[in-house]
């Protein structure tokens, strides 16, 4: 008996369908594998450049608890009235400054911004094997109508121009600042590898990232 063109098209599609259902785990496994690979090579093209020396390093600060800038009433001599710092975000400063120690990267200053998150993040990864962190205004956020991005952004680009020093300038920090100054936006606890160039006096070119 002759078979139905509508139903043998049907037919053809239910197969064309399963096929690819049936393939895309192994799509989806090779796309998380390539990723795995490319962030684990950025991973370490980032500390092979930091063997060389007078780089400034832009870190976002560690994972926080849930929630976007920082709750009504804050105060930032207060940090209780912020949005601090998760129990996990904490573990992983601890853990990346470990990994800074093992790599034996050379921090000559570390500063931080005044957001408790920020100084909880300098503390925590680099307090007491490095030079003690110390707060910079220029750091501070400028989310939320806080502080002003145009004097802070210019004030941090003509630090790194004037940075020579056998070791890194480590900046603890926030997205916006870091975005102000890059044009690239880092996941929590993200450190961007930067230098500055003269031909370029707006901004700070990234080499290398180190995922959080």
């Amino acid at each position: 008996m002759a078979t139905n063109p509508r139903h043998r098209r049907r037919h053809l599609c239910c197969l064309a369908g399963a096929a690819a259902l049936a393939s895309f785990p192994t799509l989806w496994v090779h796309a998380a594998t390539t990723h795995s690979t490319g962030q684990a090579r950025e991973d370490e093209r980032f500390w092979t450049l930091t063997r060389e020396g007078g780089y400034v390093l832009l870190m976002r600060h560690a994972a926080t608890v849930a929630g976007v800038g920082d709750p009504p009433g804050f105060r930032l001599d207060d940090c209780h009235t912020q949005r601090n710092l998760s129990e996990s975000g904490r573990e992983a400063a601890q853990r990346l400054g470990e990994r800074f120690r093992e790599r034996g990267v050379r921090l000559s200053a570390v500063y931080s911004s005044a957001w408790c998150r920020c100084i909880d993040t300098a503390r925590l990864a680099f307090d007491p094997h490095y030079p003690p962190h110390r707060v910079w205004p220029a750091l501070n956020s400028f989310f939320q109508g806080h502080g002003s991005a145009a004097a802070q952004t210019q004030e941090l680009l003509q630090r790194a121009a004037l940075w020579c020093a056998p070791g890194h300038l480590m900046l603890v920090t926030h997205q916006v600042n870091i975005t102000a100054v890059t044009s690239l936006s880092p996941g929590m606890g993200e450190v961007f590898l930067t230098r500055f160039e003269a031909s370029r006096p707006d901004r700070l070119t990234v080499l290398a990232r180190l995922t959080g």
